[in-house]
């Protein structure tokens, strides 16, 4: 026989979800097996109504057999053979007919009888033990929601006992009627398969012992296969047996050892003291929702932690749902004035908020280590538990404040005990260098005089001291963060790329070098040490909008830039190899004085940190391949200025040309005899138009002897 499906009688004190969907697996079980065994009971029924005619009409057969005789027909005489043949057979089918009723009562004893005694006492049974369980589940809600609204003054002593003992009856009643309905629908595993069995063996040994015809060696072979079966059977039986004792001896330990936990809260708190280490929790909490205005009602539900996020799931539900995410949450207690053990978790933004109650202090205080854990990223560790237990010893002894950037920019200043100091924290808190540092110094990729900016604060530089001064000669109001307030149209409207991007600032800091791939790793991993040695988990949340003139941080909410970083100076953007929400990038700004100094900038994006260095990388593309374009264009202007000019020089030279050819030809007309006379005799007589051309022909012939 296979494995048989169990219920877990020790969970079910806690009362899962979990463990309710498992008893509506057997509940659905449990119905499944009625409807069978419903149906097959109708059939059995059948069986035996058709043996009970079948043994009436054979005993009717017989009677007419007998009565052949006493029959007068018309055209048939004495038949002396016919008679006695059928005389015979009526012997023989009226001992079948005794036969058929030795079968019906076979029947109704072994076939019919087991299957009724498992549909009318045991499937009854269940259903009457789910009524009963349903109603001290109901009971237990009904008191555990009157426990939790108690006040929280002193002066009702007597109605907070009375709550206390009432849920202490209903959570006994629940859990003990809980562990006799699992202990019979375990049972039931058992007994569907004897209820099946057994009436199926009962019938075959009914027919085998009626016939008793076929050969010995079908005969024989149906009796092992029988007795198989019945050795199978016996087995089940003994096995079922054993198993229910079994239960009955834990219901009975359990019973003794959860006495003291049918209590909501502990009497002894130094008996069970709160353990601080967890990273992983579960239990029932009731979670406030608001139901208007002012108004909130509370709703009890079962919470549990999965990884980095905070899951609930309702009584019947197959799967749980998100409340909240941890990662870089806050949790505390709070005081509420309607309930007791309240703490409260914030998301990382603000944005969201849940207001959560627990059953009592410890709970409370466990919850609170939990999430506090959580919030840490204490879980991805290998050794998560003694981490926290570390983390949260450490906590209980010192507590480190988070010193303000001045302070941080002071104890920063070049001295050789600062610097020695500094090398030493980031050594403890960072990893390991990779291999290409190992080679280099921390010193020759990062600046050591230079603080770590945790906050988004623009760079001084002489372009940006030029603006401010520009604009305090105009009048105009400047940007804090270190901008005009005019957007250029290159930013805004002729830019090819236009990509926005959700990012968190973690911090920036100046560095020696910009060519190094190195130097963003490092950055990344001493920025981060800092952040966890002075326990800042703060971050300025900004959009970063990618273009193919700059790279921009967006306010969300005002839409003022923050920074405006060229395209140019961004020398390069990479991404963490482990965690790829990380990234930054090596900003290249020239200083007053004619040198250079590279800012690393590192952020935290909600999304992968390759796909904005890709963005980058293709916006610089796009740049280079305009600007090329732009030299293009510049180019053919110049080459078309010059072909231009040296049009108007030709031109002019064709026309000084032709003046002179003018000229010329004006001096050669000058130089003729004027007025020859006519060949008749007559004179001839100049027009006006004539007399000015020779005019001007010899001014022109005087021109350009004085000329000559």
């Amino acid at each position: 026989m296979p494995g048989i499906e169990k219920l877990p009688l020790e969970e079910t004190l806690e009362d899962s979800p979990q463990t309710r969907s498992l008893l509506g697996v057997f509940e659905e079980d449990t119905a499944a097996i009625s409807n069978y065994c419903a149906q097959l009971y109708q059939a059995m029924q059948r069986i035996y109504d058709a043996q009970n005619e079948l043994s009436a009409a054979t005993h009717l057969t017989s009677r007419l057999l007998k009565e052949y005789d006493k029959q007068r027909f018309p055209l048939g005489g004495d038949d002396e053979v016919m008679s006695s043949t059928l005389q015979q057979f009526a012997k023989v089918i009226d001992e079948l007919s005794s036969c058929h009723a030795v079968l019906s009562t076979q029947l109704a004893d072994a076939m019919m009888f087991p299957i009724t005694q498992f549909k009318e006492r045991d499937l009854k049974e269940i259903l009457t033990l789910k009524e009963v369980f349903q109603i001290a589940s109901d009971d237990h809600d009904t008191a555990i929601n009157r426990y939790s609204r108690l006040s929280k003054r002193r002066d009702n002593d007597k109605v907070r006992a009375e709550v206390v003992e009432d849920v202490y009856t209903s959570r006994k009643k629940q859990h003990q009627t809980m562990m006799h309905y699992f202990c019979s629908l375990n049972t039931l595993q058992y007994k569907k398969k004897t209820a099946l069995l057994e009436p199926l063996l009962g019938y075959m040994q009914a027919q085998i012992s009626f016939f008793k015809l076929g050969s010995e060696n079908l005969t024989q072979q149906w009796e092992d296969f029988l007795g198989t079966i019945g050795t199978s059977v016996q087995n089940v039986r003994r096995e079922m047996e054993d198993e229910v004792g079994q239960m009955q001896q834990t219901i009975q330990e359990m019973e003794r050892s959860c006495d003291p936990l049918y209590a909501p809260c502990d009497p002894d708190p130094a008996h069970s003291p709160v353990c601080r280490s967890l990273t992983r929790k579960q239990g029932y909490l009731y979670i406030r929702n608001k139901t208007g205005l002012v108004s909130s009602s509370w709703e009890r539900q079962y919470f549990f932690t999965q990884g980095g996020n905070l899951m609930q799931q309702g009584r019947g539900e197959v799967a749980g749902g998100l409340v909240t995410d941890l990662d870089n949450c806050s949790v505390m207690a709070v005081d509420c004035d309607d309930r007791r053990f309240c703490f409260q978790v914030t998301s990382f933004d603000g944005k969201k908020v849940v207001t959560l109650q627990a059953e009592s202090r410890k709970d409370c205080e466990e919850w609170i280590s939990t999430i506090n854990n959580i919030s840490k990223r204490i879980y991805l560790s290998e050794n998560a538990e003694e981490l926290a237990a570390r983390v949260n010893q450490t906590a209980l002894e010192a507590v480190t404040p988070s010193p303000s950037f001045q302070q941080r920019h002071e104890s920063m200043r070049p001295s050789s005990k600062g610097r020695t100091g500094r090398a030493s924290s980031i050594s403890s808190v960072g990893s390991e260098p990779s291999p290409a540092l190992s080679v280099l110094s921390l010193d020759a990729l990062v600046a050591p005089d230079t603080p770590i900016q945790f906050d988004i604060i623009s760079p001084v530089s002489d372009e940006n001291s030029g603006q401010s001064k520009t604009a305090a000669q105009s009048g105009r109001r400047s940007n804090p963060f270190g901008e005009s307030g005019e957007n250029t149209p290159e930013d805004s409207e002729d830019s090819i790329l236009h990509q926005l991007f959700i990012v968190r600032f973690l911090g920036s800091m100046e560095v020696r070098t910009a060519e190094t791939a190195d130097v963003i790793s490092e950055t990344m991993r001493q920025i981060l040490a800092a952040r966890a040695i002075h326990n800042i988990f703060r971050m300025t949340e900004s959009h970063l909008l990618v273009t193919c003139d700059c790279l921009k941080l967006i306010d969300p909410q005002t839409q003022v830039t923050r920074l405006r970083f060229p395209l140019s100076s961004v020398v390069q953007c990479s991404s963490h190899q482990d965690n790829k929400r990380l990234f930054g990038f090596v900003l290249q700004a020239a200083g007053g004085r004619g040198d250079s100094r590279a800012v690393c900038y590192i952020f935290e994006s909600n999304n992968d940190g390759e796909k904005i260095c890709d963005s980058v990388g293709l916006a610089k593309q796009i740049a280079f391949h305009s600007e090329m374009d732009r030299k293009a264009v510049e180019k053919r202007k110049e080459d078309d200025k010059a072909k231009e000019k040296q049009q108007e020089e030709l031109s002019k030279q064709k026309q000084i040309e032709k003046d002179l050819e003018e000229q010329s030809r004006l001096i050669a007309a000058s130089s003729r005899p004027s007025n020859p006379p006519a060949p008749d005799g007559q004179f001839l007589v100049l027009s006006s138009s004539q007399s000015e051309d020779s005019d001007a022909g010899e001014e022109g012939k005087k021109r350009g002897e004085s000329e000559a």
